[in-house]
């Protein structure tokens, strides 16, 4: 009877695994369905989803730019490492520039919480790109960093270059050189423009992670 109550036991634990198991199941497809399943933001994978408001009063969608390569670039003015490709070379500009010229977007994102460094109203996100010759398609204001957190953003800068598929292609840092000292711009290696190049010569990205460097993103409570 003992080792009867045993195997009675076992099965009903199999039971509860297996029911277990695909109630979790389920409750992913539907997450999925719904889209409420947790996107990665890594190489290789969907880029999540986001709509933001931008510095002059839109509302913009990562979904509105289906079929364009799409670069996202965390930011902020203050921080020495961005001040490196703005202020002292013209590095984000450039490119920039060229995402305009092939037709891309570009998606300046500020995730600075009210009142840490880096936040800035609307019109003020405007006015520091008026007077660094930049002219990114939108600038997204994060205040919450819910965009910012989703794509885990760590450091300013920190980019991302989606594909035409919605795929993300690139993620880390602008170059190889991970100092605020304007020198190190002479003969880095650009990652965003290398990936853009390769994704235009129809050939899969190099180097599609790297390691972000500069100042932290200033979330709240960070």
């Amino acid at each position: 009877m003992i080792k009867a109550a045993a195997r009675t036991a076992g099965v009903s634990r199999r039971h509860m695994m297996l029911g277990a198991t695909l109630l979790t199941a389920s409750a992913l497809a539907i997450a999925a369905f719904t889209g409420l399943a947790k996107a990665d933001p890594f190489p290789g994978n969907p880029a999540p989803a986001f709509s933001g408001a931008t510095a002059a009063g839109e509302t913009v969608s990562l979904s509105d730019f289906a079929g364009q390569t799409v670069i996202l670039e965390w930011t902020n003015h203050d921080c020495p490492f961005v001040m490196k490709h703005y202020n002292h070379g013209t590095t984000m500009a450039d490119l920039q520039a060229r995402a305009a010229d092939e037709g891309h977007v570009w998606l300046q994102i500020i995730s600075s919480f009210p009142g840490t460094q880096g936040h800035v109203s609307g019109e003020r996100a405007l006015e520091l790109n008026d007077e660094r010759g930049a002219s990114p398609t939108y600038v997204i204001l994060d205040e919450s960093g819910e965009i910012g957190r989703a794509y885990e953003a760590r450091t300013t800068p920190h980019m991302f270059v989606i594909d035409a598929d919605g795929v993300i292609q690139y993620a880390g840092a602008i170059d190889d050189q991970p100092s605020a000292n304007p020198a190190s711009l002479n003969g880095a290696r650009n990652y965003v423009s290398q990936a853009l190049d390769e994704l235009a010569a129809g050939e899969p990205v190099s180097t599609p992670e790297t390691q972000p460097y500069g100042c932290s993103v200033k979330y709240e409570g960070t």
